[in-house]
């Protein structure tokens, strides 16, 4: 029989779902709501109802946050790679080179910090190669990132989440390496496939030699430009400049008159002091702004390449971190010039066009702009929007001095860890407060290392979890699990835990899936008279395992605009390697925690 409590508990839980499906609102707002009504209805007591806010899980992923932006200041990597180049003569062994070192690095850091920290290097191996796209090696970094976070206790949230629940189940929670059997033996096979899977992914765009600062890797681009008095192409037709473009820009509109949009035929005349909306090649669109003499960046904010004062002005592509200030908000509300000292010249956004005026364009993550800057501003300016430049940060942009520091106050932390003389959240908030004392990261850096929404989702959804649990949900769930499968073997009872797990996360994401399915696991297992552990590993696996959507994590979400994919993409590669994963974690559970 369904009490009342459980009712609520899981309408709120069906209302969150749906919000986090319906994704107009952010995560964290939907965390807040479903906090705010648990509250209102009762089922999560008010002095309970915030004690997610000092979790040592929050603490922990905090810390691993701001240790992960440190070790991302390191150019060891980059001059580790730049190294190796000369030797990955083939598209197949750039991609095992490269999805090897994020997997491995996620191991140790935060993935999504790993993935940032290879992202640039992979762009750059893919510009200096003649037949490599970077849309072979972004899934298969991404897809290696979301394996190797699963070898250590800080690698992923769902980790840190699953031995949260095993401690008040136990008192004992999952140790740092606890998890790296069955994390090493899937990252092995998952890296064993991909290694010849990216063959089945499609190659997005084209290779285009040319000088780092004029190459760009995603297209098309949308841009806006000014045509100004004394341009040569005043008084020429459409049709005129984009032959002028080589076949490679198309002007897809003009506004003119006080602002009106114009689709225009091939024989329209330009006049000075139109906006043409240009759809071009990334590598033409340099070419004609600079033989045109056009002002990019819409409203005459941009100026022409002649006009530029050398080392003055810097252009950069970067990408749109999840999390970004952008996220959300478009280039008019956000006063980018104004506010932030950049003006946008382009954007990409998933290979695909755009319909609106760029300056009403609401900025998504994953989005690939082209801003400009002054030269010594540009550092901060993206740091503070929360892109990631797509250039290897190793090449000037580090510490050299302080290289090696970051690494060495990481491996301090999982040292003291493993050994037992600390619990996890003192050793990393030590080291992260570290890290800012001895000048690795400034304060302002580490406070923006920080990923804001996901902490207050997590501090938002562990009461609720808990109501779960305490409401007596869980057991009701499980009771329903125990049904189904009842035909089923303890093997493949772990195996439909680590299916529904997998199945949720690309709804919810891997944080909520993990906090949902803990306590749900836990009461299938005492149901079955089973030991609890290999169950909360399976969370952990499933939840950790989205291969199939950009959405479900944000390392998917991160390369879905430099690799130009389309949401469609993901299952090409992600279904064969979801059902590889769901095979071999099923068999290396058992062997590692027994199921009685």
């Amino acid at each position: 029989m369904l009490t009342l409590d459980q009712a609520l508990v899981f309408t709120i839980l069906a209302g969150m779902v749906a919000l986090f499906v319906w994704d107009r609102l952010r995560y964290d707002l939907v965390a807040l709501l479903g906090l705010l009504a648990a509250m209102a209805s009762g089922i999560v007591p008010l002095d309970r109802a915030f004690t997610g806010f000092g979790d040592q899980v929050v603490i922990i992923v905090a810390s691993v946050l701001v240790l992960s932006a440190a070790v991302s200041k390191s150019g060891v990597i980059g001059r580790v790679i730049r190294r190796l180049e000369p030797r990955l003569r083939t598209t197949g062994a750039r991609v095992i080179a490269l999805t090897t070192g994020v997997t491995v690095l996620s191991a140790l850091m935060k993935n999504i910090g790993a993935l940032a920290i290879f992202l640039p290097i992979a762009i750059q191996v893919a510009r200096r190669s003649s037949s490599t796209s970077p849309s072979m090696l972004l899934m298969p970094m991404s897809f290696g990132s979301l394996v190797g976070g699963l070898v250590t206790l800080v690698g992923t949230s769902p980790n840190i989440l699953v031995s949260r629940v095993r401690t008040e189940l136990t008192g004992e929670p999952f140790g740092m390496f606890d998890f790296a059997p069955v994390g090493l033996g899937i990252a092995a096979v998952a890296l064993a496939f991909l290694a010849v899977g990216w063959r089945l992914l499609p190659v997005v765009g084209r290779h285009i030699p040319a000088p780092l600062s004029a190459a760009f890797a995603v297209e098309p681009y949308l841009s806006e430009a000014r045509l100004p008095e004394g341009s040569p192409l005043v008084g020429k037709t459409v049709a005129e400049l984009e032959a002028h473009g080589g076949g490679e820009v198309a002007v897809v509109a003009i506004v003119r008159e006080g602002g009106h949009r114009y689709v225009p035929a091939g024989h329209w005349t330009l006049f000075a002091g139109d906006l043409l909306v240009l759809r071009s090649d990334p590598h033409a669109l340099g070419r004609i702004v600079a033989e045109a003499r056009l002002r990019l960046g819409g409203d005459g904010e941009a100026r022409p390449a002649e006009a530029m004062p050398a080392g003055a002005l810097e252009v950069v592509e970067a990408v749109v971190m999840p999390g970004s200030l952008l996220v959300g908000s478009s280039p008019e509300e956000l006063r980018l010039r104004e506010a932030h000292g950049v003006t946008l010249l382009a954007i990409a956004r998933h290979g695909q066009g755009i319909a609106t005026r760029i300056r009403q364009l609401r900025f998504q993550a994953g989005d690939v702009l082209v801003l400009q800057s002054g030269a010594e501003a540009l550092p901060e300016a993206l740091r503070g929007l929360g892109c990631l430049p797509l250039v290897d940060r190793a090449t000037g942009l580090g510490r050299p001095r302080q290289d090696y520091l970051p690494l060495v106050l990481l491996a301090f932390a999982m040292t003291v860890v493993a050994s037992g003389l600390v619990p996890v959240a003192a050793a990393f908030f030590g080291a992260a407060v570290l890290a800012v004392l001895l000048g690795v990261l400034t304060l302002r850096e580490a406070y923006e290392a920080l990923d804001l929404p996901i902490l207050v989702l997590l501090a938002c959804l562990i009461p609720i979890s808990d109501a779960v649990g305490r409401t007596g949900g869980a057991e009701l769930v499980a009771s329903g699990l125990a049904a189904m499968a009842g035909a089923l073997p303890p093997i493949g009872v772990v195996a439909l835990v680590l299916v529904a797990a997998m199945m949720l996360t690309p709804f919810l994401n891997n944080a909520a899936t993990a906090l949902i399915m803990a306590p749900i696991a836990v009461s299938l297992a005492a149901r079955l008279g089973l030991n609890p552990d290999p169950f909360l590993m399976a969370v952990a696996v499933g939840a950790a395992c989205d291969f199939l959507t950009p959405i479900g994590h944000q390392c998917n979400t991160l390369v879905m605009g430099p690799g130009g994919y389309r949401f469609g993409d993901y299952w090409r590669l992600g279904l064969p390697l979801s059902a590889t994963v769901v095979a071999v974690a099923t068999m290396l559970i058992p062997v590692f925690w027994p199921l009685r």
